[in-house]
């Protein structure tokens, strides 16, 4: 969590809006279908424990404080991360050669909570299933760097063994220094967007990267 943890030093100078106040621990399922195709990808996120307590104690569970949470209590917290408002791209970009993907709405949601952190499991089918030949590339990330996150829980391939998976790693401490001296010449009260950061959670990204050979 080194990334994660550098991340916080941006907190003291940012304006507000422009820091995380969110850290999620990823990790990505590229699953191969029996036709050789890339149809899903599973995506699981381990959300901070500061995060973790105040969704628990909003949502009235783990009451108690025992860390243990019954099958009633899971209930109520599966989904609670999957309410999306219209145009929300679920913090993950994908491309297949190049050309943009399009993910579905989250399926199959999970969640689990252990060491005073939520984890939660969903799934995301992919548009038109491409054949698993070629390179996809997979970033997840929040745009407006609300939320800060870190590929830390492993990736994988389900299905297929003809897949290799690299992952390229953002320079932090130079995104951190050009980010803080963006914003340190930016008024207090400035618009993102319209000073060209609406997508300034790019740069803290990691991008996967899924090669598969043809079959």
């Amino acid at each position: 969590m080194k990334a994660i943890a550098a991340l916080c030093l941006i907190v003291l100078a940012a304006p507000a809006g422009a820091h995380p106040h969110i850290f999620v621990n990823t990790g990505l399922t590229f699953l191969v279908d029996d036709q050789n195709r890339l149809s899903h990808v599973r995506v699981t996120w381990e959300y901070d424990e500061l995060y973790s307590l105040l969704v628990t104690e909003d949502m009235g569970v783990d009451d108690d404080y025992d860390g243990i949470l019954d099958a009633d209590d899971i209930a109520k917290l599966t989904g609670f991360d999957m309410q999306w408002v219209e145009g929300f791209n679920g913090d993950l970009v994908g491309t297949a050669d190049g050309v943009p993907m399009v993910l579905s709405q989250p399926l199959a949601p999970t969640a689990a909570f252990a060491d005073g952190k939520i984890t939660t499991t969903h799934l995301r089918a992919i548009e038109g299933a491409p054949t698993a030949n070629g390179t996809f590339s997979f970033r997840p990330y929040d745009g407006t760097y609300y939320t800060a996150y870190e590929v830390g829980l492993g990736v994988e391939v389900e299905g297929s063994t003809h897949c290799r998976i690299t992952l390229d790693t953002p320079d932090i401490e130079g995104a951190l220094a050009m980010t803080k001296a963006e914003l340190a010449a930016l008024p207090q009260d400035i618009d993102m967007e319209a000073a060209g950061l609406g997508d300034i959670g790019a740069r803290f990204a990691t991008e996967v990267t899924l090669k598969c050979a043809a079959l």
